[in-house]
């Protein structure tokens, strides 16, 4: 059986909150855009309540700690339609047995749900150094990011402290969604206009008139602080992926 959610993590939850209701335990959770056509496969539409999401979350909390519970959440951020199915079976037996080890990493699926995360986690914080803004004539510094994993969730508290005076909008791509924050509130924004966005660089906004003066010292100073002799392109490429280079000013 297919639960067809709606992507977001209080879906996914109410997906292990109807395996307990229907007593349907081999359920797959997953999304209209990512389920497999199959005319022997039955499908159900779950809808997201929050109520729902929130007495497995409260009662998931209870039995192993919040701090272990992040580790599903942290999981769902792979955005892995394998790594969903491994957490909602872990989340099954969870609430089956009434207790689950999370520390037990001789068991292949706890090892598995701890590396995903560990994946995930290096990718936050490659985002905390990865993104750069671009300011627009009217104040709002914009950063279009395409990260692995779906981590933006995890960072925004870290730029709301960091730049509590800003406005900025951070936006993934590869998602289609993002976060504005007014300095005084964050909230998730849906879209950026109907044309995909490829580059922070080609956006069609009207950049501030310092911006590309402060774009070029960067530049400048990123040059003159490069010793030629001592680079070492395997030793960055380990640090800084090339596959964030479109997004850094210094790259362009």
């Amino acid at each position: 059986m297919n639960y067809i959610f709606d992507g977001s993590y209080y879906g996914y939850l109410c997906c292990v909150f109807e395996a307990f209701e229907r007593k349907e335990f081999d359920a797959i959770p997953t999304t209209s855009q990512q389920l497999e056509i199959n005319i022997f496969s039955q499908k159900r539409q779950i809808h997201t309540d929050e109520l729902k999401a929130l007495r497995i979350l409260t009662a998931m909390n209870k039995i192993i700690g919040p701090q272990n519970g992040k580790i599903f959440y942290h999981n769902f951020l792979s955005d892995s339609p394998s790594e969903w199915i491994n957490g909602f079976r872990l989340m099954v037996e969870l609430f089956r047995s009434g207790k689950i080890n999370m520390q037990n990493y001789g068991r292949p699926d706890l090892l598995r749900i701890h590396q995903t995360v560990k994946k995930v986690s290096r990718e936050r914080h490659r985002m905390k150094a990865f993104i750069r803004f671009v300011k627009s004539d009217n104040g709002l510094y914009t950063a279009i990011v395409e990260p692995d994993f779906n981590v933006i969730p995890l960072v925004v508290d870290f730029f709301k402290n960091r730049f509590t005076d800003q406005q900025w909008l951070i936006y993934d791509i590869r998602r289609k969604y993002g976060f504005y924050y007014d300095c005084r509130h964050v909230e998730e924004v849906s879209s950026y206009g109907e044309d995909e966005v490829q580059n922070p660089y080609s956006l069609e906004i009207d950049l501030d008139p310092k911006e590309k003066e402060f774009q070029h010292l960067w530049k400048t100073y990123f040059k003159s602080t490069t010793i030629e002799s001592r680079q070492n392109l395997k030793l960055h490429l380990r640090h800084v992926p090339k596959r964030y280079w479109k997004y850094l000013t210094e790259k362009q």
